[in-house]
């Protein structure tokens, strides 16, 4: 069988649709009638994993891959959207691109608001509504945002001796496009559109191999070098001027649970690390512990326990001086 041949559908029958295969089989061989009524017993009733039991529209990835890259541009309107605009047609750029580009995510929050776990039933308008304030809200944050990533964008030029500029950080680091998507995915997150923000976060996480948790804090000047593997969990707190390497995990060590058995979710389990740590390649860093300002952990380290400012920790001795 070619894979690039066509199956066009061209007779009915029982009110199904059937297709006729060059190989002679049709839908009955497959006993297809009964393979769907039990697909749709298992989807509406055995099975049911819908939330709160209805259809609802999803959030299209699609469309917020497009957000992603209006909002992009918005804030770095040459590298990200045009670089032919000057003076005169930058403002009107930046205009017209958000203006577009909030529409559509204005849509998808409303989507993703269909979604929340506590959410209770909402009509049409009033959902309309929420997700109208918290676009324009978001949309409020972006100025700040833009200051935020100005930050890393300078303390990955300033931390790494291969960069030659910030347009090639921009443009070629994975590590800056996660951040990027981390930042937009933080403010989403804070303002209640917290699906959505997941979704930007795993759009980044399948582009780069870099996964940060919406919900996590992370300060200003953050870098994350060459990047592949690194895991930042939902209540990591990050201070200022902190730099990762590649598969650094901050993570949790346990996950609590109630007298049903049932995980308890919300609660602070993963690290805090303070202003101005470096963080090397393959370091693990679990449960609710802080590493002290100033510290740099080493290379493959394994670590469950408090580090005072100034340390120095590394893999060989599996301490701290």
């Amino acid at each position: 069988m070619n894979a690039n041949e066509t199956y066009p559908i061209t007779a009915r029958d029982d009110a199904h649709w059937i297709p006729e295969y060059r190989d002679g089989a049709t839908p009955r061989s497959w006993n297809l009638a009964h393979v769907v009524a039990e697909l749709r017993k298992s989807r509406e009733w055995t099975h049911n994993v819908r939330h709160k039991g209805h259809v609802r529209e999803m959030p299209s990835r699609d469309k917020l891959g497009l957000v992603i890259a209006g909002l992009s541009a918005a804030l770095f309107p040459t590298h990200y959207g045009r670089a032919d605009l000057n003076d005169e047609s930058i403002d009107y750029y930046v205009g017209d691109t958000l203006n577009h580009t909030l529409v559509l995510l204005a849509e998808q929050v409303r989507r993703g608001l269909l979604f929340t776990a506590d959410a209770d039933p909402i009509n049409e308008d009033e959902l309309a509504q929420r997700a109208h304030d918290i676009t324009r809200d978001f949309a409020a944050r972006l100025p700040a945002i833009r200051a935020l990533l100005v930050s890393d964008l300078q303390s990955a030029y300033q931390g790494d001796p291969a960069a030659t500029s910030v347009s090639e950080i921009l443009l070629c680091y994975p590590g800056m496009t996660a951040i990027i998507y981390y930042r937009l995915a933080h403010a989403l997150f804070e303002l209640g559109a917290t699906v959505l923000a997941r979704l930007v976060s795993d759009i980044a996480h399948s582009q780069t191999g870099i996964d940060i948790h919406p919900g996590a804090r992370i300060g200003p000047a953050f870098f994350i070098d060459h990047g592949t593997g690194v895991v930042i969990g939902e209540t990591t707190v990050i201070g200022e001027r902190v730099r990762l390497y590649q598969a650094v995990t901050l993570g949790a060590k346990r996950f609590p649970t109630d007298a049903e058995g049932h995980l308890v979710k919300g609660l602070p389990r993963h690290p805090i690390v303070e202003d101005d740590v470096v963080i090397y390649a393959g370091a693990t860093v679990l449960g609710r512990i802080t590493i002290g300002r100033g510290s740099t952990i080493g290379g493959n380290v394994w670590l469950t326990h408090d580090v005072p400012p100034g340390s120095n920790v590394s893999q060989a001795l599996n301490r701290h001086s």
